[in-house]
């Protein structure tokens, strides 16, 4: 059976519904939802539109109203995707928020934002009530989205169609790194009235009363590597209506098909999320396996059982794995596409992953966006390309490919004057779409700042290639005088392959400082010096743990706090101004 017939929707809230007679894809997770933590693992998708109804009429039953906003802050999960989907059914915007992001930070944006009804985890409550810090005003409803912890979790876990209990909850990590609460937390994030998520799904169902296509539908957030993260609002035309074309166009060797087993590791409080949501029921695969936690055990489980023929994950995430494909060859045997985006890839673990496939011609996509306009241009990598650049003195990664035709267009200028600048010169990079975001909840003074004469000012510096490809130097905050530190990073991970992560902070008044963990906690001084030679002059590298870098919810390093923390300093050579 096929989906309804008449226009796709633009609205994520009405999207599943569209699709609910489709037989294909079936979704399996690596653990049941936080919002149905005994709906089991595996959905159909028509139960999906079931669950996405039901917890509207849990929303609605917690005093959640059409233009009302909804503020959604759990462990990361796909059902972060499902409950915007709810709120926006009812015509609320859902803020889809990272528990990674610090209680204070979480207070200024609940201030922003100012939600009539809460979602949150445990976890976010516990941690919040531990630092003194009240997220919300006392009128707000709260509703705690508790996972549960029972056994059989992963690929072994017991299944359901969305609304047949299996008798198992979850206790794996998110994919930013939190676990779920103890039941100690629970408890406490209960207290004060309270309500669990899931006792709610019973209340009556409203009917869908959606926003306009041009109006706010859903904010999600940007990084907050250098502080409070900027809540970015979207509406049906700008999310769906523009950027998801990208997902559904069909293109030779990379667009979806039928018989795929599609899997996907990435922070789901990201607009990335919505978009890959609608391309998973517009272009159906046979499969789709959602990874909350990016845990290599768990990873291998689901994988072993759901062998994917495409994969994506966060760049980070994909850097934590490049150890299973000696251990567990079979994982990526039958991967034709890889895709990342978020964050700069480097060549290292872009290679290591395209020698797993067994595939013929297997390509890695790389797309250079961000969460205001949407992705802007793919880099895409063959085997053959990465391995031809071992050894070279520039990261092959770094060219992200040409703008997408028709949807978007880039410049690049001077930061001082605004004029562009010659092909092959350094600027600051400018991008035109009609997928920008409506603005910046609580800021949009500093939105407007970031439109210049009708372009977006990403900043981010790059160069305008003499081919039309863009090359992302930095950004403009964490600018290095005269080289790339997303280079440098990649040449680094590339000499030395017991690293298992660079980070090269720029400070006024001495070299490049190299922050870097290895496999065994150790770096060989005459390696260091072997690596370094032919670069720039750097500082002395710092050695820390892998898990002493601190992180958003995408994976990146908040390189702001490393810097303070590692350096004792704030001072960089950029002005920050447009991040």
């Amino acid at each position: 059976m096929k989906a309804k017939q008449g226009r796709r929707p633009k609205n994520i809230g009405l999207i599943f519904d569209h699709h609910a007679l489709a037989e294909r894809p079936v979704f399996h997770l690596d653990r049941p939802f936080d919002i149905a933590p005994h709906g089991g693992t595996r959905y159909t998708v028509a139960g999906l539109a079931e669950l996405v109804a039901r917890a509207s009429g849990a929303l609605h039953a917690a005093g959640l109203r059409k233009g009302d906003h909804l503020a959604i802050i759990k462990d990361n999960h796909w059902d972060t995707v499902l409950l915007a989907a709810a709120a926006a059914r009812i015509g609320a915007v859902g803020a889809m928020i990272s528990s990674t992001v610090p209680p204070d930070h979480l207070r200024t944006m609940m201030e922003r934002l100012r939600p009539r009804v809460l979602v949150a985890g445990p976890a976010t409550l516990a941690a919040a009530e531990a630092a003194g810090i009240a997220l919300v005003d006392p009128d707000v409803s709260v509703l705690v989205a508790e996972p549960g912890t029972g056994p059989g979790t992963g690929a072994g876990a017991k299944t359901g169609t969305g609304n047949a209990a299996s008798g198992n909850g979850a206790s794996g990590n998110g994919a930013s790194g939190n676990g779920v609460a103890s039941g100690k937390d629970a408890a406490a994030a209960t207290a004060a009235g309270r309500q669990i998520f899931e006792d709610l799904l019973d209340a009556p169902v409203p009917p869908a009363d959606p926003c306009g296509d041009d109006e706010p539908m859903i904010a999600t957030h940007t990084s907050g590597t250098t502080g409070v993260p900027k809540l970015v609002v979207h509406s049906p035309n700008t999310l769906l209506g523009v950027l998801a074309k990208l997902e559904t166009l069909p293109l030779p060797r990379l667009s979806i098909r039928k018989d795929d087993t599609v899997a996907s590791c990435i922070s789901f409080v990201h607009g990335r999320a919505i978009t890959w949501t609608a391309a998973q029921l517009a272009r159906p695969p046979e499969k789709v396996v959602i990874l909350s936690g990016s845990e290599p055990d768990t990873v291998t489980e689901m994988l072993t059982a759901h062998v994917p023929t495409t994969l994506e994950a966060c760049p980070n995430i994909f850097q934590r794995w490049e150890g299973l494909p000696a251990s567990h060859p079979d994982l990526f045997a039958r991967i034709r596409t890889y895709f990342n985006t978020f964050d700069a890839i480097h060549p290292r673990t872009v290679r290591t992953f395209l020698n797993a496939s067994k595939r013929r011609g297997p390509l890695w996509v790389q797309v250079w966006g961000q969460s205001e306009v949407g992705p802007v241009s793919p880099g895409i990598y063959s085997r053959r390309r990465l391995n031809r650049a071992i050894g070279a003195d520039s990261s092959v990664t770094s060219d992200n490919g040409r703008p997408f035709p028709f949807l978007t267009r880039i410049k690049v200028v001077d930061p001082d004057t605004r004029r562009p600048l010659r092909r092959g010169k350094i600027g600051m990079v400018l991008v035109k779409t009609h997928g920008r975001c409506l603005t910046y909840l609580g800021e949009d003074e500093r939105h407007t700042e970031k439109i210049w004469d009708g372009w977006w000012n990403t900043g981010d510096l790059g160069v305008h290639t003499l081919t039309g490809a863009i090359r992302i130097i930095d950004r403009e905050v964490d600018l290095i005088p005269g080289v790339s530190g997303i280079e440098l990073e990649s040449l680094l991970l590339e000499r030395l392959p017991e690293t298992t992560e660079v980070i090269v902070l720029g400070v006024p008044g001495r070299p490049p400082v190299p922050v870097l963990s290895t496999s065994d906690g150790l770096l060989d001084p005459a390696r260091w010096q072997d690596a370094v030679t032919g670069l720039p002059e750097l500082a002395d590298p710092i050695v820390i743990d892998w898990d002493e870098f601190p992180r958003t919810g995408t994976w990146k390093v908040r390189r702001y706090e490393l810097r303070e923390r590692v350096l004792g300093t704030s001072k960089t050579y950029g002005s920050g101004q447009w991040t």
